[in-house]
């Protein structure tokens, strides 16, 4: 392949000083923050041109990849149906098309199909195109629903009438997408974005008949590092206002049959207290991390007592336990925990709490959680269950008789069996000693003599646990030699809530040692080599794929950052940025010189040197909401005329997608396409 540094497209360079505590910094690319400026435009088409025309030799493989991907989905498919207030409830998928159908039927899966929403029909004349946040009135007439056109994550409401099939000539824009229906079945409430900061700061009140002008606010968050929701209690009897940030959450609630009274405050938000709340019978139930419980505690109250000295302990904290989530049944309680790395559900009966027992699941590493439980008056759980290489499974658990059902599990097309593959959790020493752990699956004839291609992905921020869940599309990777690998890094809750506060704020070059750490440990086992390992992040992960190719670009022969969060310093002292504001709690202030000089040692646009950087393809969306395109941009434009070697370097920018890539459940895949076709590429495999 033709190398030639030259022929790759070099960013006009215009110095711009950047200043905060006395410390100037110069950005010779900040004028590509400007989507408008055909000169932005030109120089991201010139760059997807060079991408194209560099990897023009693997367009077939990549269609194969597709197509070979495509071949394991079952196309004419559909969820397991639930049943809420008198429907059963179906979203399916038919052959051909690549949007949800969304559908419900009365009392019966015997009786007609009524079709809600057919967003193939809907999609028809956009290049992106999402739905959500279908909502339906008790009386089971209207449905409030929001659809993106744009990928950015800003939604327009829409209601229509069930019965008629009519929607309303009523679109109310830059909203979340997220609304709740009041008991009375006209009154709508809904969350909307600051036009700028994009940040949820709003809920309104709309009734039916009437128009957007005249919906009323009733809520709106001041606090620029909070955002705020709304939606109602499953048992139904009340109304949520939810207002939460990195460390801390408060709460408002009214009866649901009241939309016209004023919410009140459950407890006045205090600094680094969460909680959350749900109702049941006489009481509130409330997980939180009051008085120090890091891994969080079930407290009780009153409904007409809320505030903290009325909080009584129904489950206590525990160093070892992280309390993950709760959800409520007339008879039961079932609580979502996490241990050593691994889900737990347990399963206690409100009369007998005695009598508590968790559900028996027995593989080295895995994921369980709760499925959708939205019917109160029921003693059928319905959980999730998977692995890397079982595939996902549907499972309706009877809590009195411990009977249980698969009503579905994850058909995969073609000749793929489990007992082909292995899993395994092992250990990486991390800098400081601490054990990190790892979740990996390759095929069962694997030779580990360090010749092996390896996959090594990582997240490691905001306290989101890396699950290791299934996947049809990794199987064309490990199918060709590949192992994969899940980093569970810390920054994540994967090890508990102070696994998260030991990749954070000043903690945080424990995330990019551990993953470090990690990737030396499988060199070190002989699972692969440096010229045969690569990694990958999306997002804040992809923060983490900048650092670690400053710190250590010896160990990798290839990375995907995916959308990358790379130019820390300039988007965090930039308020004006969508986001930003409710970041500080993650990473940290940069007004404060303490954070400025903390951040400023990682952020990987800043530390970017003239040394020899692996091979790279890095991936962003024009419309991309929660990463601007420009980050990513000025990245690869610094790398180009930074790196002192002629490895690969592509920047792909989708110029219709946003942060979650390309819409429709196929089109995706062209995108996975090209990452492996990246990576199979430098193995020498092009079949």
């Amino acid at each position: 392949m033709n190398k030639d540094i030259r022929k790759a497209p070099l960013a006009a360079i215009k110095p711009h000083e950047i200043t905060a505590h006395n410390h100037t910094r110069i950005d010779n690319y900040f004028w590509l923050n400007d989507r408008e400026d055909q000169e932005v435009i030109d120089y991201l088409n010139a760059e997807n041109a060079y991408y194209e025309a560099e990897t023009a030799h693997t367009k077939a493989f990549q269609k194969d990849l597709f197509e070979e991907m495509k071949s394991r989905i079952k196309e004419d498919d559909s969820s397991v149906p639930y049943f809420y207030n008198g429907y059963y409830y179906i979203t399916r998928f038919e052959k051909g098309k690549d949007y949800p159908i969304y559908s419900r039927k009365l009392g019966s899966l015997e009786a007609d199909e009524e079709i809600m929403f057919d967003c193939n029909e809907m999609a028809e004349g956009h290049s992106y195109f999402h739905l959500r946040g279908i909502n339906v009135t008790e009386d089971n007439q209207w449905a409030a629903f929001a659809v993106d056109t744009v990928s950015r994550r800003e939604y327009v409401l829409h209601i229509k009438n069930l019965t008629t099939g009519e929607i309303l000539p009523l679109s109310i824009e830059k909203t979340t997408g997220s609304s709740t229906w009041a008991s009375d079945n006209k009154t709508l409430f809904y969350s909307r974005k600051d036009e700028v900061t994009l940040r949820a700061d709003k809920i309104f009140k709309h009734k039916l008949g009437t128009a957007a002008t005249e919906d009323v606010l009733v809520y709106y968050e001041e606090d620029e590092t909070f955002d705020t929701h709304i939606y109602k209690e499953k048992s139904r009897k009340y109304l949520v206002i939810g207002n939460d940030s990195t460390l801390t959450s408060e709460c408002r609630i009214l009866e649901a049959d009241n939309p016209d009274g004023e919410f009140r405050i459950f407890q006045t938000r205090e600094r680094e207290v969460e909680y959350t709340i749900s109702h049941y019978g006489e009481y509130f139930y409330i997980m939180t991390n009051l008085d120090d419980a890091d891994n969080f505690k079930l407290m009780k109250c009153p409904t007409d007592k809320t505030t903290f000295e009325h909080w009584e302990e129904v489950i206590a904290h525990r160093e070892d336990v992280l309390l993950e989530g709760v959800d409520i049944f007339r008879d039961y309680l079932v609580i979502s925990e996490r241990s050593n790395g691994l889900p737990h559900l347990c399963i206690m009966p409100w009369n007998a709490p005695e009598n508590a027992y968790y559900l028996p699941f027995e593989s080295e590493t895995y994921n369980a959680y709760t499925g959708i439980n939205v019917d109160f008056d029921t003693e059928i759980l319905r959980y999730g269950y998977q692995s890397l290489k079982t595939p996902s499974s549907i499972v309706d658990f009877n809590m009195r008789t411990q009977e249980k059902t698969v009503r579905k599990e994850q058909e995969v097309i073609g000749d793929f069996d489990k007992e082909n593959y292995i899993e395994e959790r092992i250990w990486a020493t991390a800098k400081d000693g601490v054990q990190v752990p790892m979740s990996l699956i390759y095929k069962k004839d694997l030779q580990k003599d360090g010749n092996n291609p390896f996959l090594l992905y990582a997240y490691g921020s905001y306290g989101y646990s890396m699950e290791p869940y299934f996947s049809t599309t990794r199987l064309s990777l490990i199918d060709r030699g590949f192992v994969y690998a899940i980093a569970h890094v810390r920054g994540g809750e994967d090890m508990g809530r102070q696994w998260y506060e030991d990749g954070k704020l000043l903690t945080k070059w424990n995330t990019f040692d551990d993953f470090i750490a990690c990737s030396e440990h499988v060199i070190a086992q002989g699972y692969t080599s440096p010229k045969h390992l690569y990694a990958e992040g999306g997002s804040a992960g992809g923060m983490l794929m900048g650092v670690i190719v400053n710190k250590r670009p010896d160990l990798y022969n290839g990375v995907i950052a995916q959308v990358p969060f790379v130019d820390v310093m300039t988007t965090m002292l930039d308020d004006t940025i969508p986001l930003t504001t409710g970041e500080y709690d993650e990473w940290g202030n940069p007004n404060e010189k303490e954070y400025y000089d903390y951040m400023l040692s990682y952020s990987p646009i800043d530390n970017v040197v003239a040394q020899q950087y692996p091979n790279m393809y890095i991936s962003t969306g024009l419309h991309d909401s929660q990463v601007q395109y420009w980050e990513p941009a000025k990245w690869v434009a610094k790398l180009r005329v930074t790196k002192t070697n002629h490895n690969q370097l592509y920047l792909d920018t989708n110029m219709d997608a946003g942060h979650g890539g390309a819409s429709g459940r196929f089109e995706s895949l062209k995108e996975v396409a090209k990452e492996f076709a990246f990576m199979l590429d430098l193995e020498g495999i092009n079949a």
